[in-house]
Order: structure tokens, then C-alpha cells, then sequence
């Protein structure tokens, strides 16, 4: 398992939504922290991740944090979709791509695993090396682990599994 950047912390227990034509799994209830829990269970398929995504900006925006953290949690949750998808999954509509979230006040917690081979991130090229500095793609896991607190590969590189901090003084949560 690899981890990068800053420290987690768990959530406790949260309000389960359910994706719009996604499997749910897993239970919930309120809780006395009142965060939001989301387990869905999607196809291969863009749009279906682009609607849990927006699940889950919005539990954020509800929790408080701010517009700079909730573009944040959107570039990375965009990315590690598009990484389960395309590349995990290879766009294959018959596998499926878990996402999980726990989002409250100034913490969220997300895990999106894919049905793919996995990877191991150690050998992944640095898209700031200067020979793939023109190259069109390859900057995925660098948006990922720069915009979130912490980030964890895990799984066999199938799951990446990552915290954003609201009072985070990185990337993406201050403005200007």
C-alpha cells in the first residue's frame, strides 16, 4: 500500500444517498456527526460516474467546505473515475466501478475501485520528467495526489482511496 501526503482520520457514521440508477450497497442512518455516506456500485460508464461525483460535491458544499476545496474534490474525483474507467476497466461496460464517500464538516473520505488488473504506482512515469513534459496524457495520479490531504493506493493499485482535509492550507482549498 502506498500513501502520499498529509494524515487520515475516519468518519464516523453517515446518511447513505443512493446514485441515480446505481446499486446501492451497504446501510447507514443519521448520526450525531451527520455526515453523508455513499456506497454505489456503477457501470463503466462516464456519465454514471459524472452523476456520483456531483453526489458528492454537493455533500461536501452542504458540509461547508469551501468553493476552492469542492473544486479540489472534483478534479480528483474526476480523475480517479476516469483512471477506474478507462484504465482500470478499460471502458469495459460489463465491469463495474465501486465508489464510496463519507463527507462532513471539513473531512472527506472517498474510494473509487475498479474490476481491472491494478497497477503498481511506484513505476508510474513522473509526468514532470522532461521527456513526458509534451506527452497528451499521464497527469492524473499528479492532479489526484496534489488536490487531496492524502491519498492511498491500495488493492494492488485497484482502489485509490482519498481524504481531503477542509482546513487544508495545500492546493485547492485557498483562494488565490
Amino acid at each position: 500500500m502506498a500513501a502520499s501526503k498529509g494524515r487520515g482520520r475516519q468518519a464516523g457514521g453517515a446518511r447513505e444517498q443512493r446514485a441515480g440508477g446505481a446499486a446501492s450497497t451497504g446501510g447507514g442512518g443519521n448520526t450525531a456527526n451527520g455526515a453523508d455516506k455513499l456506497k454505489v456500485n456503477i457501470p463503466s460508464d462516464y456519465n454514471a460516474g459524472f452523476n456520483v461525483q456531483q453526489q458528492i460535491l454537493d455533500a461536501a458544499a452542504r458540509h461547508g467546505f469551501n468553493e476552492h476545496c469542492v473544486y479540489a474534490i472534483k478534479m480528483a474525483v474526476e480523475e480517479a473515475l476516469v483512471n477506474a474507467i478507462k484504465h482500470g476497466n478499460g471502458g469495459d461496460p460489463t465491469k463495474r466501478v465501486k465508489i464510496e464517500a463519507a463527507i462532513s464538516t471539513n473531512l472527506a473520505e472517498i474510494s473509487i475501485e475498479d474490476e481491472g488488473p491494478g497497477f503498481d504506482r511506484s513505476v508510474v512515469p513522473d509526468p514532470l520528467a522532461d521527456e513526458n513534459l509534451e506527452k497528451p496524457s499521464g497527469r492524473g495520479i499528479l492532479l489526484i495526489e496534489s488536490y487531496m490531504s492524502q491519498v492511498i493506493w491500495d488493492h494492488g493499485g485497484r482502489r485509490v482511496r482519498m481524504i481531503k482535509h477542509g482546513d487544508d492550507k495545500g492546493p485547492g482549498c485557498t483562494a488565490g
